[in-house]
């Protein structure tokens, strides 16, 4: 399948509830302020949350529909206007060739999907022929260090270890050492995801921070937290909370297949300002892609793209 037709069929499941919660909203065939009033329920339901609801709703009123619009054409609208919402947010991100290595400092919950994020897009930068190192900075989890490790054998990429339970600071500064001295283009740092415990998690990721700096003092040049779709609006809290910790620039969503509730992308789109760079749609190398706010929008509302 095409990107486009693999996204479509990764959100069937949100798309899916979103599209019969419109229907049962608009099941009378008309659209009145009754039928709105029901749409916005569907649309809160879905997980695109209380603001997104009554700002997508308020569009519709202001377009003054007739009644007889049909529930295609709403979702065309729908589509639109999230689309619209999506746009500020929906980046490319590519590392800059300025900067050997591009260091980016990988952060988020255990269990949503980082590590093997981080090796999806180290073997989409090998296969563009840029050279990538990887660091096993969640050093408490024997599991997550070997998983990462095994990513590298895959792909060919060098993985930087410590011994289980040491520190990450220090095993961040021995990576961005060997990847200078190799000449590396991009630094993936992975970290651990601890949150029961986030004033010890606060301490360690800061740290991590402060001991790439006395190296590059721009380091990290991007840090991108990982979110779990399927975790709804909590999705939300998570994004404010690692903001609070670092200076999180980008966001990547993954397992929008496994979920309904992809809906929250809108939802945190629209409450903060940080690029959303990735999604992923499916356990492949190829269902990590860039995100892209129209055909997003158009496979969520199921519209063809």
């Amino acid at each position: 399948m095409s990107w486009l037709a693999r996204l479509k069929d990764g959100l069937r499941k949100s798309s899916g509830r979103l599209v019969e919660g419109i229907g049962r909203a608009l099941n009378i065939g008309r659209l009145d302020a009754a039928s709105l009033d029901a749409l916005e329920e569907a649309l809160i339901e879905a997980d695109l949350g209380p603001a997104v609801a009554t700002r997508l709703v308020d569009g519709l009123r202001a377009r003054k529909l007739p009644a007889d619009t049909s529930e295609l054409e709403v979702r065309r609208f729908l589509a639109e206007d999230i689309a619209k919402i999506l746009a500020p947010v929906a980046r490319v991100w590519a590392p800059d060739p300025g900067r050997r290595p591009h260091v980016v400092l990988v952060v988020g919950v255990n269990g949503s999907g980082k590590t093997t994020t981080i090796g999806k897009i180290a073997s989409t930068l090998k296969a563009q022929g840029k050279s990538v190192m990887l660091a096993a900075g969640d050093t408490f989890r024997a599991a997550a260090v070997r998983q990462l490790e095994i990513w590298g054998e895959r792909t060919g990429v060098p993985v930087i270890t410590a011994r289980e339970g040491g520190d990450p600071a220090a095993l961040a500064f021995e990576a961005l050492e060997k990847a200078r001295a190799a000449g590396c283009d991009v630094l993936l740092i992975d970290t651990a995801g601890r949150l029961h415990n986030k004033a010890d998690l606060m301490d360690e990721l800061k740290k991590i921070v402060r001991v790439l700096k006395k190296l590059d003092a721009d380091a990290p040049h991007d840090t991108m937290l990982v979110l779990d779709a399927t975790i709804g609006q909590n999705a939300l809290q998570q994004v404010e909370t690692f903001k609070n910790m670092v200076d999180v620039g980008a966001l990547v969503v993954t397992k929008l297949d496994g979920s309904a509730k992809g809906g929250v992308l809108v939802a945190i789109a629209n409450r903060f300002a940080t690029p959303t760079v990735l999604i992923g749609v499916g356990e492949g190398v190829d269902d990590l892609r860039a995100f892209d706010a129209e055909s997003f929008s158009k496979g969520l509302l199921d519209i063809d793209v």
